[in-house]
C-alpha cells in the first residue's frame, strides 16, 4: 500500500518550511524513525523521522521549495499494511502506535510551560545567530562550549562556528540556563535563525511564557528514548551519516552504546565498538594458543592461516575554510596560465643579523623570524616592479596596480590553509612587520583570524621549508597575480670568491606567477632584486626610508 505522510502541525502558528535536505531518495528502503528529511521553520531547523517502516516512492518537494503544513511531504509503500477491496487500507499495529506517540508527546512538548505554574519566574528565550557579515547566510557548528542544563554568564562563549573564512566564537548575551541547543555538532547553522534556548530569569511579577520550536524533533527523540519494543538495526538514535557507516562495517546499531544525549550514537561510539569486538577477537585467539599440547600437536598438519581485519573507509563532508580552499584553487587553476620560477639564496649575513638582534627585540608580543625581513625587503622590490603587485579583472581586460603592499602569509592552521595578510608593508619598519606576524600567526593557529585579516591581500609567501620541503610550485591566491614558496634552510657546501668551500645557509625559493601579466623576464629580474637586498641586509637599510 502506498501512503502519503503529511507534513504536521510543527506549532507555534507555522504553515510551512523550507525543504533544506533531503535524507533519502527515491527507492530507497527506510525503517520506522528513520530521519527523512530536514526543514526549516522561521525559527528552527526540525528533523522529520519516518512514522511508517517500508520503500519511499515519491519525495514532493525538491531542495529549497516551501513546504506547506497538512499536505503530502513523500509517499512511501508501507510495509505489513493490510488492504481489503473496497475498504481504506490499515497501517500495521506498530507504526499506527508509533504515530500516535509521536502525535501524543508533540501535543505535550507543545504545550505551554507557564501552564504548569502561574507563578512561573523565567522564561525561554531563542538566540538567534546574528549576520556575522560580508554576505554569510550560513556557518558550521565547529564545537559546543556548553551543554544543555548548564547555566551561563553573560558574554560566556557558547559555540565555536566556522564561516568560510574564519572561526568564530559566539557569546551569551545574557545569563542564564541553556535549555535547548538546535543543532548538532558538524551541522550547517542559518543566520537568523535560533541557535540555542535559554532559560532566564524575569521579575517575580513577570508572568512565565516559554516557547519551543522543535516539537516534532522532540516528540520523535522521546518516542524513540521510551518505546518498550526491543533495540534493532535502525531504531538506535543517530544521524544517517553514523547509520551509513554501520551499514559499512556491518554492525547493528541497536547494540552500539551512545555516549549521546538519550543514547545517541555518534561515529566515535562506532569506532570504539569495533574496536572492543576486535580485542575479543584477539582475546579468543590468545585462548586458543593456550590449548593444550595434544591439540597443538594434532593441529601442525594443517596450513597456518592469518586474521584479516576488516576495515571501513571513513567519510566526511568537506566544509568550512577545506571547502573555500578547494573551490578557490580550482578556480585559481582553471582560470590562470601558471609558470614556474626557482631561485637559489645564500642567507648566511641575514640569518647573523637576525641572530644578533633576536635576543634584543624578541618578546611575547613580536617573534623577530626571518619572515619580517622577506616581507620588508619584497616590498622594497615591489616598489621598483609595482606588476607584481597588481589584480587583473575577470575578462582580462584591466590591470589594476594595488598602491598598498599587503602581503600575505599561509598558515598551517588547526581549521585548515588560512592566508591572513599585513596590510601596508610599506610603511612598517621591520619590527611592526614582526609584530604584525607574531599576532595573525597566533591568531591563525587558534583558527580565529578576523575576516579584516584575510581581506585585500597582494602578494602572498608560503613557508613551506617550516615543514621541509624545498622547491613546489605554489598555487597562485586569486585574484593575485604571484605567490612564491620558501624552502626550508640548509648547510651546504658552496665555494667563494676565491674558491674555497665553505658552509653557507642556503634556501630554494619557488616563484608562480600569472602569466597573462607577468613574463619570465620580469619575475626574474624581480627576484634578483629581492635576492639582493636578503643576501647583502646592509641594502635593504639603505634602501629604507
Amino acid at each position: 500500500m502506498i501512503k502519503d505522510f503529511i507534513l504536521p502541525d510543527i506549532g507555534e502558528g507555522v504553515v510551512e518550511c523550507e525543504l533544506v535536505e533531503w535524507l533519502v531518495k527515491e527507492g530507497d528502503t527506510v525503517v520506522e524513525d528513520q530521519p527523512i528529511a530536514d526543514v526549516m521553520t522561521d525559527k528552527a531547523l526540525v528533523q522529520i523521522p519516518a512514522p511508517f517502516a517500508g520503500v519511499v516512492t515519491k519525495l514532493y518537494y525538491a531542495k529549497g521549495e516551501i513546504a506547506k503544513v497538512h499536505a503530502p511531504l513523500y509517499a512511501v509503500q508501507i510495509e505489513g499494511a493490510v488492504e481489503i477491496a473496497g475498504e481504506e487500507p490499515v497501517a500495521a499495529p506498530s507504526a499506527v502506535a508509533t504515530q500516535s506517540t509521536v502525535a501524543q508527546v508533540a501535543a505535550k512538548v507543545a504545550e505551554p510551560a507557564g501552564n504548569a505554574s502561574g507563578n512561573a519566574s523565567v522564561s525561554i528565550e531563542e538566540f538567534l545567530l546574528p549576520d556575522i557579515g560580508e554576505g554569510i547566510v550560513e556557518c558550521e557548528l565547529v564545537e559546543w562550549l556548553v551543554s544543555e542544563g548548564d547555566w551561563v554568564e553573560e558574554d560566556q562563549p557558547i559555540a565555536d562556528v566556522m564561516t568560510d573564512k574564519a572561526l568564530v566564537q559566539i557569546p551569551a548575551i545574557k545569563a542564564g540556563k541553556i535549555a535547548k541547543l538546535h543543532y548538532r555538532k558538524g551541522q550547517l547553522a542559518k543566520v537568523h535563525s535560533p541557535l540555542f534556548a535559554i532559560e532566564v530569569e524575569q521579575a517575580a511579577s513577570a508572568p512565565a511564557a516559554t516557547t519551543n520550536t522543535d516539537t516534532v524533533a522532540n516528540a520523535a527523540l522521546v518516542a524513540q528514548a521510551v518505546s518498550a519494543e526491543p533495540a534493532r538495526q535502525g531504531k538506535a538514535l543517530a544521524s544517517p551519516a553514523v547509520r551509513r557507516m554501520a551499514r559499512s562495517l556491518d554492525i547493528d546499531l541497536s547494540r552500539v552504546p551512545g555516549t549521546g544525549k538519550h543514547g545517541r550514537v555518534y561515529k566515535e561510539d562506532i569506532t570504539r565498538f569495533q574496536q572492543g569486538a576486535s580485542n575479543v577477537s584477539a582475546s579468543s585467539a590468545t585462548q586458543l594458543k593456550e590449548a593444550p599440547a595434544q591439540a597443538t600437536q594434532a593441529s601442525q598438519t594443517q596450513v597456518p592461516t592469518s586474521t584479516v581485519t576488516q576495515r571501513a573507509d571513513t567519510v566526511e563532508p568537506i566544509r568550512g575554510v577545506k571547502a573555500v580552499m578547494a573551490r578557490m584553487m580550482v578556480e585559481s587553476v582553471s582560470s590562470i596560465p601558471h609558470f614556474t620560477y626557482c631561485e637559489e639564496f645564500d642567507l648566511t649575513d641575514l640569518v647573523a643579523l637576525r641572530e644578533s638582534m633576536k635576543v634584543k627585540y624578541s618578546s611575547d608580543e613580536v617573534k623577530l623570524t626571518m619572515m619580517p625581513f622577506f616581507m620588508k625587503s619584497m616590498s622594497l622590490a615591489l616598489n621598483q616592479f609595482p606588476v607584481m603587485n597588481s589584480q587583473v579583472n575577470a575578462d582580462c581586460t584591466e590591470l589594476t596596480y594595488k598602491s598598498r603592499h599587503n602581503i600575505g602569509m599561509a598558515v598551517d592552521s588547526k581549521v585548515g590553509l588560512l592566508v591572513p595578510n599585513i596590510k601596508d608593508v610599506q610603511d612598517k619598519s621591520i619590527l611592526e612587520v614582526a609584530a604584525e606576524i607574531t599576532r595573525l600567526t597566533q591568531a591563525a593557529r587558534s583558527g580565529r583570524v578576523a575576516p579584516a585579516d584575510l581581506k585585500d591581500g597582494t602578494i602572498s609567501i608560503s613557508n613551506i621549508g617550516a615543514l621541509g620541503g624545498t622547491v613546489a610550485t605554489p598555487i597562485i591566491n586569486k585574484p593575485e597575480v604571484a605567490i612564491v614558496a620558501l624552502g626550508k634552510l640548509q648547510t651546504l657546501p658552496r665555494f667563494n670568491a676565491k674558491g674555497e668551500v665553505e658552509a653557507r645557509q642556503i634556501m630554494q625559493v619557488s616563484w608562480s606567477g600569472d602569466h597573462r601579466v607577468i613574463d619570465g623576464g620580469t619575475i626574474a629580474r624581480f627576484c634578483n632584486l629581492w635576492k639582493q637586498y636578503l643576501e647583502h641586509p646592509q641594502e635593504m637599510l639603505l634602501a629604507m626610508h
